[in-house]
């Protein structure tokens, strides 16, 4: 089934064509599994300012995944699920539940008690986000939509989190058109931000930990 899709370049007539890049649902499953990483570093025994560092970079990487979903997994949800409006209003709502307590997280001192009681709710939040997309949602659009339309949805997911929020916004909209106006601007401000500060927001950022 074909997905409702912003303007793209045409593909002519050969049924045969693939476009290049990802699938939305393999792209976004690599995620989850990232995240997951993050998510044992965050939660696990380790020194305030190293699990700070880590806090840092997950609520980075959920904020442009986030986005990414918004902008473009729940749309399709919306259109090809069954019963995927109300599907897509709970993962939303979840999502910005997600999004208030990082922004909680990211106000609270690492060596906090107040700090791992936190982590361990976002821990928790993302296990249960995991779970939904790995057994409804993606099983769900594999067997709905082609492989052409779910490359050209993940290649525009890419686009988004290129240019999405690295801290949380949970009371900036979640749905398109709006979505996809907004985002890009509060991106442009976090992006200043970090790099002011000199904020790690990759995986690539973090310090390596401590060996011995």
């Amino acid at each position: 089934m074909t997905v409702p899709l912003p303007p793209l370049p045409p593909i002519g007539d050969d049924e045969d064509y693939r476009p290049g890049g990802r699938s939305m649902v393999d792209l976004l499953a690599e995620e989850h599994d990232r995240i997951a990483a993050l998510r044992a570093l965050l939660t696990a025994d380790g020194p305030p300012e190293r699990r700070g560092e880590v806090a840092e970079v997950l609520t980075a990487t959920l904020a442009r995944h986030l986005s990414g979903e918004e902008q473009y997994l729940y749309p399709a949800v919306r259109a090809l699920l069954p019963d995927g409006d109300a599907l897509a209003d709970r993962e939303l709502a979840a999502d910005t539940a997600l999004l208030r307590t990082l922004r909680e997280l990211a106000g609270t001192g690492p060596a906090e008690q107040r700090f791992t009681r936190l982590a361990a709710e976002v821990a928790d939040r993302l296990r249960r986000h995991a779970e939904t997309a790995s057994t409804v949602i993606f099983p769900g659009l594999r067997a709905t939509v082609d492989e052409a339309d779910l490359i050209r949805l993940g290649n525009r997911v890419e686009v988004a989190e290129e240019a999405a929020p690295t801290r949380p916004h949970p009371d900036s909209p979640t749905t398109p058109p709006w979505n996809r106006l907004v985002e890009p601007a509060l991106g442009v401000v976090d992006k200043v931000r970090d790099a002011v500060t000199g904020r790690p927001t990759y995986v690539e950022d973090l310090t390596p930990p401590p060996h011995g």
